[in-house]
């Protein structure tokens, strides 16, 4: 038997970096907002000392995510020593000698973007969603939804047999989004036939605050520095099939610090120390719609991308940006929040964007699994003129690292 039903305009599921920083971008309107998240977001510990301490999964933060985030309130909430802003990105081909370099002093910038762990960012947009009047935190599962009903309400049924009835359901919870599934989207899919294994090191050489990827046949290979006060720790996101991710899990310590440095060709020396090892699989998601009447896709639930130039979470920060932009407006004109007139624009807003993002994406993992020799030979020497064609290389950069 459910209990009385609670009327919210807004309800968004899953409260992860992307759910929360939408919930984040309405807080403090006159829209009543519902979070509901089963988890509650522990406090990250202040210092990190060893491998151990940190998060094994961490973020590429662009300029353009960077400001989202400061708008909100959130950037100030992470601790400076859990930031680290990087200045050069180093990329090159394992099977042969192209390689391309990227600098921030090149651009008259800062930094190419900031490395911070996932787990920061979510207590970071908690802090700013919990002290929002018009948000409800819901600490409960979602069991199933039902079709508007005649005022064009959406129902949720909750774990504890609550009812909540909304005008705009938002699905922000991630790559198997069961709101995505209840609601009966359209989805393009298919398997990399890869896993990305993600574990924290530490360097005998310093990471030089620049981001190193190599392009390995079986797939790429990346060194994301960490922490702005400790110069030799990384975080690592190393994507290849699933026999070889296998292999490295079930190596010991020691020989798996041995088999990363080979890999890395041991450009920063030897590998010294791993964390926990943690791999997931990887596949390439994209909603043929982003939304229905009443419905709304954000996020990994819309649309989820190869790891390999870390532009995931960013694409998700544009997705919140744009919806809650869409949202705010349509609310000043006393408008219907899920109507398809509103959440169209966020669709268009955001759709192509994504797909562009995702096509060069695919683009780059074909052309760097390419095992013949002339595409090998090609690539190398593409990559070389690239790296020499300054103005191309920077419009590229910030395109890319959302600099503009």
């Amino acid at each position: 038997m459910t209990h009385s039903t609670e009327d919210y305009q807004v309800i968004i599921v899953g409260g992860g970096m992307v759910g929360s920083a939408l919930a984040a971008g309405l807080a403090n309107s006159d829209i009543s907002v519902a979070l509901i998240e089963p988890n509650t977001a522990q406090q990250p510990p202040v210092d990190a000392m060893t491998c151990n301490d940190f998060d094994t999964r961490v973020s590429a933060i662009t300029a353009q995510s960077e400001a989202l985030l400061d708008k909100l309130g959130v950037w100030e909430l992470i601790s400076e020593s859990r930031k680290s802003p990087y200045q050069g990105m180093t990329v090159w081909d394992g099977e042969g000698t192209g390689e391309v370099n990227f600098s921030a002093n090149e651009l008259h910038v800062p930094c190419l973007g900031t490395i911070v762990e996932n787990r920061e960012v979510v207590w970071a947009l908690q802090q700013v969603v919990e002290q929002a009047a018009n948000i409800t935190i819901i600490r409960e599962t979602v069991t199933h939804i039902d079709n508007q009903d005649e005022q064009g309400l959406t129902p949720v049924f909750l774990s504890s047999k609550r009812c909540l009835k909304t005008s705009l359901l938002v699905g922000a919870d991630g790559a198997l989004s069961r709101i995505k599934q209840w609601a009966e989207f359209a989805n393009c899919e298919w398997d990399y036939g890869h896993q990305a294994l993600v574990a924290t090191i530490e360097l005998e050489q310093s990471h030089q605050m620049t981001a190193w990827q190599r392009f390995r046949q079986e797939g790429p290979l990346a060194l994301l520095p960490l922490a702005a006060d400790n110069d030799k720790t990384c975080s690592i996101v190393w994507s290849t099939n699933a026999e070889e991710c296998s292999q490295l899990l079930n190596l010991s310590d020691e020989e798996f610090c041995q088999q990363l440095g080979l890999a890395f060709e041991n450009r920063l020396g030897r590998i010294l120390n791993v964390g926990p090892r943690a791999a997931f699989p990887l596949r390439q998601r994209h909603a043929k719609n982003y939304v229905v009447p009443g419905i709304a896709l954000v996020g990994d639930a819309a649309h989820t991308i190869h790891p390999l130039a870390g532009q995931g979470v960013n694409l998700g920060f544009k997705d919140v940006a744009a919806l809650s932009e869409e949202l705010l407006r349509a609310n000043k004109l006393g408008l219907n929040l899920g109507s398809l007139t509103s959440l169209q624009r966020y669709e268009r807003r955001r759709q192509g964007d994504n797909l562009l993002m995702m096509s060069a994406m695919e683009g780059f993992k074909r052309l760097f699994a390419a095992e013949q020799p002339i595409v090998r030979l090609l690539r190398n020497q593409g990559m070389r003129l690239f790296n020499r064609a300054a103005a191309i290389k920077q419009h590229v950069v910030v395109q890319a690292m959302g600099l503009k």
